[in-house]
């Protein structure tokens, strides 16, 4: 099975990386944007998906600063 693991910094948590595309928008001409947050994709393949909760709390995030979202997707690695 593919999957696909969300990291992203909790909600209260500072993101220095989302700060500054966040004060970089503005001078390159984008408006309106705000929250900007940095996180990160891992995607595997993985013969229990059961197990991803596991790996993603215990190796793939941070759960002290993280929060992670867990998506299997339909089709074979290729």
């Amino acid at each position: 099975m593919r999957a696909r693991v969300l990291v992203r910094p909790k909600e209260g948590i500072l993101d220095p990386q989302g700060e500054a595309v966040e004060r970089a928008l503005p001078a390159l001409g984008f408006e309106g944007v705000s929250d900007v947050r940095i996180g990160r994709m891992v995607e595997l393949e993985i013969d229990d998906p059961a197990q991803l909760e596991e790996i993603s709390g215990k190796l793939l995030a941070n759960p002290l600063v993280e929060d992670f979202e867990v998506q299997l997707l339909d089709e074979p690695a290729q």
